[in-house]
């Protein structure tokens, strides 16, 4: 209390200064006229006071006593009297009786002598009541001349207290005066230091006119280490009592105010001073980079504007999320408006430039009608960029996903068993469709125990993606304490993605030590949370001797982690175990999830590539439904298709058939497989490209992608039965069939060429290399407690608090990325691909 006391005793005293300023009704401005002996009888002890002794007024004496006389209310409000002695012919006393005494003025506290003035020097009220004051508060204000004088007493109130360092061209101006009474308030907290000397407020670092007076606040109280220059804040308008009075309190106030409340309610110094109020708009997970970048933003605006901390975690804000920035004037009735901003430069401009405000909003409303106008526009070259621009103002439900930056991805990765992190760009259009599918995966693992969703921009974090070696985006890793990382190089949809995190969970290989638990893990006996994902169990079998072999099937096992379960048994009984499924080790043992049963197959090479072909190959379906998803795997066998083309699930007798006609053909000489129409819709323009118009379904086709392209229909007059096909396939061999058509031998490529990620970080690296080179001084973390109670309230920095850690800061970040999940570029999502 006693502290709080302090801080307000200064506002109250001014307040009262100020009011005495209001004239009262009747008063007039009366100079008192004593003789000697009544003027020292009424001297009280403390007691300041100006006296002009005279045996007569002469005619060149008249203007000084009317400025004498005027200056009286003045010097009232101070508690300084002021009087005309008129000293008698006959007295030869020090004041009145020698010529040269009566041309100057006596200022007296008590009966002590303070100071003496030349008339000349008391010209004016101002220069009366800056003379006067300024030799009464020569402990308040130190006048200086020379710039060693200066940083002495910059060294002194480092680590204490601040200085209010002030140029006047000459001493008894109006913004001397003006400084003066400021001080009369001001004094016991801050140190006023004044000069009349040009050069050295050139030795400050400002060169502004020698002409006009110039006002600094030195922070130096933040300044701990002698070295350490104080920072300064210039006044930029004139040295009025009222501008000083308002600097002043702008310069105590706080540096950051963290708000949680709505920001309509929100009131601070700013405001009340008539100054705008600019919000950054913050979440837990970047709060540690929020609160340096509006640091780094309140230092640049310090006596321009406030600058608050707003966490959209304890504030619901019916705004955009890809809203960062919120201004408030102290306009009443205004609304706070809410805008995507870039970087530090663009706040202050809007700060600095008012119709700026205005600008960025119609811009952001041309936009919206660029959107709308674009909409009934041609499908873009790329659906992936046409598909984001048509669903960008969606917001995600991105709750569940836990935002790394730089300083938070090291210790994130401890936090969990297993730790997944999307690395995305957010104006690319892949990774924003991919971000889409991650927050569904999110939806589906929601309380699986020991497994962490997680982020990283690498638009606002480079650093974390250069040493994390991600040269691609989107990339999906998995990191587990004390393994290398595990990345995911799947389909990027919701299923594909989520059964690919459960399966890694497994160790791969699992090593069983028992026989029972081998044949309990080729009966599929897994925790009970995998049994959704799970399809085929492999199992490596192989004899104690067998370590090559047995380092081949672990180094596969790394590859393989996550699209497959693998175990592993190498104890003496291994032979036992191999006999019982007719095979010798080193073998594999196949348990497929549908009918359990085991098919054993013999290794017959042992390197971990092939021994990776060889269970890709073999996990393949004997008869599969063709997807978008599985379509890949297929291809990669570079054999001839055999497609049947149904619209929903194929008959019974065309199912037994095909499957019949699968596992009788030798050595897999094509691929036997259906494609259902309304599971996978792009059939139908497969269809379209094979024939004129969409057949009649079912239909089967032959297709030979790697050789030729021709196109064959099976006779629809004939059933669909192994016999029919393969005697249809043998007239297809002999050449006796013609195509229905032949495809382009044109390579299948992506309508336009990939994004150049390396260009385009070189050619933005000013501004792209912010957050790389961004450190934290003391190297630690300061996450804001979750739940706590304090930041239900306003809590509240000092300059001199938060202009340390400010210092300590080697490069501010000014950039606003990581504040909300957003585009970190100004251009339409619609623009074409080639455009980006």
């Amino acid at each position: 209390m006693p502290a709080q006391k302090d801080r307000w005793f200064p506002s109250f005293s001014f307040l009262l200064f100020c009011a005495s300023f209001i004239p009262m009704l009747g008063s007039t401005s009366v100079l008192q006229e004593l003789s000697p002996q009544e003027y020292f009888s009424s001297l009280q002890a403390g007691r300041a006071s100006l006296a002009y002794f005279s045996h007569n007024v002469s005619p060149g004496a008249q203007p000084f006593l009317e400025q004498i006389e005027n200056s009286v209310e003045a010097l009232q409000d101070y508690g300084i009297s002021v009087v005309k002695v008129n000293c008698p012919k006959e007295d030869v006393s020090r004041y009145c009786g020698k010529e040269n005494a009566l041309r100057k003025a006596y200022l007296f506290r008590g009966n002590m002598l303070i100071r003496e003035f030349p008339t000349d020097a008391l010209f004016d009220v101002n220069s009366i009541v800056a003379n006067v004051l300024f030799a009464l508060l020569f402990n308040e204000v130190k006048y200086v001349e020379t710039l060693t004088d200066l940083q002495n007493i910059e060294n002194a109130l480092k680590g204490r207290s601040n200085m209010v360092f002030v140029y006047v061209p000459a001493t008894g101006t109006a913004e001397h005066r003006a400084v003066m009474e400021v001080a009369f308030v001001y004094g016991t907290v801050h140190q006023f230091v004044l000069t009349t000397e040009a050069t050295l407020l050139k030795d400050t670092g400002d060169e502004p006119d020698a002409s006009s007076a110039r006002l600094l606040f030195c922070h130096c109280q933040q300044a701990t280490d002698v070295a350490q220059p104080c920072r300064k804040t210039p006044l930029e308008q004139d040295l009025t009592v009222l501008n000083i009075h308002r600097h002043l309190k702008l310069m105590g106030a706080p540096l950051v105010t963290e708000v949680a409340e709505d920001p309509e309610k929100v009131s601070t110094v700013h405001l009340q001073l008539g100054l705008p109020l600019v919000f950054i708009l913050s979440q837990k997970e970047t709060y540690e980079a929020d609160r340096r970048t509006a640091e780094f933003l309140a230092w640049q605006l310090l006596g321009k504007a406030g600058v608050a901390l707003l966490s959209r975690d304890l504030v619901d804000l019916n705004v955009l999320l890809r809203s960062n920035v919120a201004l408030k004037t102290p306009d009443e009735g205004v609304p706070i408006k809410y805008l995507v901003l870039e970087d530090t430069d663009e706040v202050i401009t809007l700060v600095e430039d008012k119709s700026k405000v205005e600008q960025i909003q119609e811009d952001e409303d041309e936009e919206d009608e660029d959107e709308k106008e674009n909409d009934n526009q041609d499908l873009q070259d790329d659906q992936v960029v046409e598909a984001v621009s048509r669903d960008k103002k969606r917001e995600l439900p991105l709750e569940q996903i836990l935002t790394l930056t730089e300083e938070t991805f090291h210790s994130a990765m401890l936090k969990a068993a297993q730790t997944v992190v999307l690395f995305y760009a957010s104006w690319e259009a892949v990774s924003l469709a991919v971000l889409q599918s991650y927050t569904e995966v999110a939806d589906h693992l929601k309380g699986v125990q020991g497994v962490l969703l997680s982020r990283v921009n690498c638009w606002d974090w480079p650093g974390v993606c250069t040493t994390e070696n991600v040269t691609q985006f989107p990339t999906i890793k998995i990191y587990k304490k004390g393994e290398q990382p595990l990345m995911y190089n799947g389909m990027l949809g919701t299923e594909e993605l989520t059964s690919f995190i459960m399966l890694s969970r497994v160790s791969c290989p699992l090593k069983l030590m028992t026989i029972d638990e081998a044949e309990g893990y080729l009966r599929g006996e897994l925790p009970s949370e995998l049994s959704s994902y799970h399809h085929t169990s492999v199992l490596g079998v192989f004899s104690t001797a067998m370590s090559k072999a047995k380092e081949a099937f672990i180094e596969a096992g790394s590859i393989l982690s996550g699209h497959v379960t693998m175990g592993m048994y190498f104890e003496d009984d291994a032979l036992a175990l191999s006999r019982k499924y007719a095979v010798s080790p080193p073998a594999l043992l196949l348990a497929r999830s549908g009918d359990r049963s085991v098919e054993g197959i013999a290794l017959s090479k042992e390197s971990a590539q092939d021994i990776v072909q060889m269970i890709r190959y073999r996990l393949l379906d004997t008869f599969p439904e063709i997807t978008v998803q599985n379509l890949p795997h297929y291809l990669q066998l570079r054999k001839p298709f055999l497609i049947l083309f149904s619209d929903g699930d194929i008959g019974q007798l065309e199912s037994k058939e095909m499957l019949k006609l699968a596992k009788g053909i030798p050595q897999q000489a094509f691929v036997p497989c259906w494609l259902n129409l309304k599971n996978t819709p792009v059939g139908h323009g497969v269809l379209k490209a094979y024939f004129a118009t969409v057949p009649s379904l079912p239909v089967l086709v032959w297709v030979n992608l790697h050789a030729g392209g021709q196109v064959f229909k099976f006779p629809p007059e004939q059933s669909v039965t192994e016999t029919n096909i393969l005697s249809w396939l043998e007239k297809l061999k002999a050449g006796l069939e013609i195509p229905s058509s032949t495809l382009s031998e044109e390579d299948w490529k992506p309508p336009l060429p990939a994004y150049d990620f390396l260009q385009m970080m070189d050619t933005t690296a000013p501004e792209f290399t912010l957050r790389a080179s961004y450190r934290h001084g003391d190297g630690q973390e300061q996450q804001q407690p979750e739940g706590s109670e304090e930041k239900a309230t306003v809590r509240e920095e000092t300059p001199e608090e938060a202009g340390v850690k400010a210092e300590k800061v080697q490069s501010p970040g000014r950039d606003l990325r990581g504040t909300a999940p957003r585009l970190a570029g100004r251009e339409k999502q619609a623009k074409r691909h080639s455009e980006l």
